[in-house]
């Protein structure tokens, strides 16, 4: 299944990410399980954290050091909250 592109991303606090959708979804996604390891450790950082931005034609997330989250993943294990 394709995912509805994204339109924006805002970084919310305990590390959760609010998705709006081309569909006029918007999901509410939480990062934590995520912000493991030496790579994926570094969005434990308030700061770092906020630097999320969408990739080119809202195909999906990223941070500034190249950490992203694929975009199924942040479809399918978000919450809707609409």
């Amino acid at each position: 299944m394709l995912q509805p592109r994204l339109t924006s991303v805002e970084p919310l606090p305990d590390m959760r990410l609010c998705l709006h959708y081309e569909t006029g979804e918007i999901k509410v996604f939480d990062v934590t399980p995520y912000a493991n390891g030496s790579w994926f450790g570094e969005l434990r950082d308030e700061a770092y954290f906020k630097s999320v931005h969408l990739l080119p034609g809202g195909i999906g997330i990223e941070w500034v050091n190249g950490q992203d989250i694929a975009p199924h993943e942040l479809y399918e294990n978000s919450i809707c909250t609409q």
